[in-house]
């Protein structure tokens, strides 16, 4: 038996790594600015996160969600405190996928209602429903083509009013930045006013952290710039700094009862005690602060180089060429041994690093980037 084949794989198998730097099996040391796809949040194999994942698994790596588990309830605490949802709740799973497949079934749950508005471009995950909201035919069987979905263009208010004045939406799916699509900041006056509608139809508003959350644009959640609060928020990726653990945070006007949600391995103690090791080491660690910092720094830095355009909040970044960066990538990677992101657009590559990314590590991508610029041929 091999494995099923459904990525390009890159010629390298890393082998350790710690903080932003891989290793691979030859030992050759890479700059790590892709995080694993924007998972690994604050660095490779820190040692608290090391410490509390034996620590639990010598102790209680697993028991269903039949019992009772403190874990879950540190975690929730820690999580609300950190980002400004205390009085929020939180349903755990193990993918960013499943966090938005359960948020849009529990707002038409709370609803009663069977119709969904999501935006062109959007990536929301490769499972069913949350495959429907995503806006790339390529990846859809004909099953997940079923539901009712509508799609609109982002930032279009007149179309997004007239979607939801039919009063059949249950909700509406936005990403704080979308991700895959380029890097593209959703515009604070744009989410702002879909909250109000979204209020004045009854339909909830879900956002969409997976990528953009856990401190990657300088904030908690990228939505938080705009200063609105949404009903339901997904959460992924950087939550666990690799071990498999997500969650959707759900406003205190949707009730719970029993029977509407479940999950085997969701919120199990081991992903819990990840979780927690997590938020303590951006507490302590100020990786927010440091995200934002560094992230305009680098930001800043790239706009001196021969390119189309840089995008993006804190260290979620797009460069846009105005050519294909496939060549780029290769030799970023091969001659200068650093790890960069493609995107759905070509001309994109992004930068999606650990948050404890340094200005020294910053320089090193660009003095890089630029060697590769001035010699392309």
């Amino acid at each position: 038996m091999i494995p099923f084949d459904v990525y390009p794989l890159l010629p390298v198998k890393p082998v350790k790594a710690a903080g932003c730097y891989l290793w691979d099996d030859q030992g050759t040391r890479y700059l790590d600015l892709y995080g694993g796809h924007a998972v690994i949040s604050i660095g490779h194999s820190h040692p608290r996160y090391v410490q509390a994942i034996n620590a639990q698994v010598a102790k209680l790596g697993f028991y269903s969600n039949s019992v009772q588990n403190p874990l879950q309830e540190q975690l929730a605490d820690l999580l609300g405190k950190l980002s400004g949802y205390e009085d929020y709740q939180l349903f755990l799973v193990n993918s960013g996928a499943e966090a938005v497949e359960n948020a849009l079934k529990l707002a038409s749950f709370h609803t009663g209602r069977t119709k969904i508005i999501a935006f062109r471009n959007a990536f929301h995950g490769r499972t069913s429903l949350a495959l429907g909201v995503t806006d790339n035919p390529a990846l859809q069987a004909p099953v997940n083509r079923v539901h009712e979905i509508i799609r609109l263009p982002l930032h279009d208010l007149v179309a997004l009013e007239a979607a939801l004045a039919g009063e059949e939406v249950a909700a509406v799916i936005v990403e704080g930045i979308q991700g895959i699509a380029g890097v593209y900041p959703v515009e604070d006056d744009f989410l702002v006013q879909a909250r109000a509608l979204c209020e004045r139809y009854g339909t909830l508003l879900v956002l969409d952290e997976v990528q953009s959350g856990y401190g990657r644009s300088g904030r908690f959640f990228a939505h938080q710039h705009s200063g609105i609060k949404a009903d339901l928020i997904t959460i992924g990726k950087g939550m666990g700094n690799g071990f498999p653990l997500a969650g959707v945070l759900i406003a205190p006007h949707i009730k719970p009862r029993h029977g509407l949600l479940g999950t085997t391995f969701g919120g199990n103690h081991l992903a819990c005690a990840a979780g927690l090791a997590v938020l303590q080491v951006m507490q302590e660690e100020d990786l927010l602060a440091n995200s934002r910092q560094v992230g305009e720094y680098l930001m800043h830095e790239l706009q001196r180089l021969p390119v189309q355009e840089v995008r993006g909040r804190g260290l979620m970044i797009a460069i846009e060429m105005d050519y294909p960066v496939a060549t780029i990538r290769k030799k970023l990677l091969h001659d200068y041994r650093i790890f960069t992101g493609s995107a759905a657009r070509p001309e994109v590559l992004r930068i999606l690093p650990p948050l404890c990314l340094s200005r020294q590590q910053a320089d090193m991508f660009v003095q890089a980037l630029g060697s590769v610029l001035a010699n392309k041929s």
